[in-house]
């Protein structure tokens, strides 16, 4: 009696397959690679590229002054005294690594087609790479994780940075409810609360929003002067209104639950060195290639990552549940 064995019949249709292929279709020499979103940190922080594969860290000094004037008589022997004040502080580094390995077989194969593979893998290690240094300067170890065995946390997620919920409008506490000005107040808020949290010296220049409400304020208008409010925020806000210069708006997929309780969060600070940076002494690089066995290579692929250092936090703030 016949029996259908799968193992055997997906084995076959495979080995069918393998020599339809070149006998009737016409095999493509590009391979459709799927397409990623930017990975790219530099226009959001200062990316710090001091240093090298094997330092383990960065060391920084803050400095403050003390003292106070007071009123003396004309013969007096207690003169107040000012004085200065030094803080040592340290940003840790960390080993990480994505590489790639073939074997002879998948070469051999490769070569039939016409691919590179080395190439082809070597650029799908950069780009894990690149994913990797994203996640680790926005929000720590990974998307949703805030800490991980380093304790690192990213721009959007840092506790030290002065969080508030927005007020609520007339509607409710969602921008598709609120109105126009009751949007503007929220944003105006958040990019007002770096500089009185600084008592005036520090003015954010950057405001970081969810890629949502980005494009909500992008195309809602505001009837009366026709503009929308993406337009009218990028004329008048509060960082040109205390002298910051013009007003950066970006749009981050990141911030769609950044917030408390997943909510959507926007980030207002000044994108300064001072203020923030990333650490990246040691970009990602390919060792030589090693042989690990008769038929199989590997190549390692290194980099030395410091993550996000917030050294201002109250030049900067978070607004959640918009």
């Amino acid at each position: 009696m016949f029996m259908f064995d799968e193992a055997t019949f997906a084995r076959d249709a495979q080995a069918q397959l393998a020599f339809l292929t070149p006998q009737l279709f016409r095999v493509e020499s590009e391979v459709y690679q799927i397409r990623y979103p930017s990975f790219d940190l530099a226009p959001l922080m200062f990316v710090n590229e001091d240093g090298d594969m094997w330092d383990v860290g960065t060391v920084f000094y803050a400095g403050d002054i003390a003292g106070s004037a007071q009123f003396i008589g004309g013969k007096a022997r207690d003169i107040p005294y000012a004085d200065i004040s030094t803080s040592q502080y340290t940003q840790a580094y960390h080993l990480a690594a994505i590489g790639y390995e073939w074997s002879l077989q998948e070469l051999q194969r490769a070569a039939k087609l016409g691919r590179n593979l080395g190439a082809d893998k070597a650029a799908a290690a950069t780009k894990v790479a690149a994913v990797f240094k994203f996640n680790i300067g926005m929000t720590g170890r990974a998307p949703g994780a805030a800490t991980s065995e380093k304790n690192i946390t990213g721009l959007v997620n840092n506790p030290s940075v002065p969080t508030a919920n927005v007020a609520s409008g007339t509607g409710g506490l969602t921008w598709a409810t609120k109105t126009p000005d009751e949007i503007l107040k929220d944003v105006n808020e958040a990019l007002a609360a770096p500089f009185n949290a600084t008592k005036e010296t520090q003015v954010a220049n950057t405001l970081l929003l969810p890629t949502t409400a980005f494009q909500y304020i992008a195309t809602a208008r505001i009837s009366a002067i026709n503009m929308t409010i993406l337009q009218f925020l990028q004329s008048a806000n509060m960082v040109t209104a205390n002298g910051g210069g013009a007003l950066t708006i970006r749009a981050s997929r990141v911030l769609e639950t950044a917030g408390a309780s997943n909510t959507r969060r926007m980030v207002a600070y000044d994108n300064s060195r001072e203020v923030v940076q990333f650490h990246l002494p040691a970009d990602h690089e390919f060792l030589d290639p090693f042989r690990k066995s008769s038929m199989s290579w590997e190549v390692a692929g290194l980099m030395n990552v410091g993550g996000t250092e917030i050294r201002l936090p109250k030049a900067m703030a978070y607004r959640d549940g918009f």
